[in-house]
């Protein structure tokens, strides 16, 4: 029997339902790990307090600095600072071989800004002090969608698409992933219906055709008309899609599979799942959050090689 794993988990912007939703369903994830919550007793207990009960006593803390009074749904550099600093602790672990996994949840844009946080998000930071390119991919067994391109502003988004860097990522995808077939979204309307709505996807199509030949065999498919790659009849066909853009992918993805996806970060030195929702603020500490994602998130987590290797 294999030893038990031991997962990190970043305790996100307290403000928010993370607090919440680690605290409602830790007698279900200790049973299949061992969580080490990155906060501190103190905030700990205050958070509790606040949702009216009490930490198990096998509630292990991993100490954060920086006690603050919690405010339940409002936008604090006090809370990003906390939650940003909660993150640092849950790499460290996993950097010094201390825990199998981190796994975080989610944290507040605006607060990390407003904390002078030089990140956007998770992601941006892991990629930076990882030095690593990481891939955001989203989603669950059902469908995962991989981003091209995450958070920029969707002006910029056409001067990112060039066959060399789509064929880049796509081979670093599969790398990571290698799942097949594998849906490459078109940028424009209709895919650009052969230039009359934009010629981006000459370039998309050349970075998949080269990618199959550099692997040796026909894994990504498209340029995909957007519109139609998340209808029921192309989920019996695809269940990966790459998407050229953030909300192109995760509009679709979110009103399909929301409470049940998950976010993974491919071609990181460790590994790293999150729950795919935000803070929530406006249910935060009503014992209204869901738990699934959560739970998605941890056993993503613990079974990650295999989420990566099976097709």
């Amino acid at each position: 029997m294999s030893a038990i794993k031991t997962v990190a988990v970043s305790i996100g912007d307290l403000n928010g339902v993370g607090f919440e939703i680690a605290l409602r369903a830790h007698r279900e994830i200790s049973a299949q790990c061992r969580p080490i919550y990155c906060i501190s007793p103190v905030m700990a207990e205050q958070a509790a307090a606040l949702l009216g009960e009490h930490l198990p006593e096998d509630f292990i803390t991993y100490d954060v600095s920086g006690e603050f009074t919690i405010q339940p749904g409002t936008v604090s550099a006090q809370s990003g600072r906390y939650s940003y600093d909660s993150f640092l602790k849950a790499l460290s672990l996993a950097l010094s071989k201390q825990v199998d996994a981190i796994v975080t949840l989610p944290i507040h844009k605006e607060a990390w800004m407003l904390a002078d946080v030089p990140y956007v998000g998770h992601t941006d930071a892991l990629r930076d002090l990882l030095k690593s390119e990481a891939i955001m991919m989203l989603g669950c067994e059902k469908l995962y969608v991989a981003l091209y391109t995450e958070h920029i502003p969707l002006s910029q988004v056409p001067h990112h698409i060039t066959a060399d860097g789509i064929f880049d990522f796509l081979i670093r995808f599969y790398a990571s992933f290698p799942r097949s077939p594998v849906a490459v979204l078109g940028l424009n309307p209709h895919a650009g219906d052969h230039g009359v709505l934009g010629d981006e996807e000459r370039f998309i199509e050349a970075a998949i055709a080269r990618a199959n030949r550099h692997i040796g065999k026909n894994i990504f498919e498209g340029p995909i008309v957007p519109d139609i790659a998340f209808t029921s009849r192309s989920r019996e066909r695809y269940k990966t899609i790459v998407a050229m853009y953030h909300d192109q992918g995760l509009a679709p993805l979110k009103a399909l599979y929301f409470d049940e996806g998950v976010n993974i970060s491919l071609g990181l030195p460790i590994i790293r799942t999150s729950v795919d929702h935000g803070t929530a603020f406006d249910i935060a500490y009503g014992h209204k959050a869901s738990l699934l994602s959560y739970r998605n998130a941890i056993q993503a987590a613990l079974s990650l090689d295999n989420v990566v290797h099976h097709g």
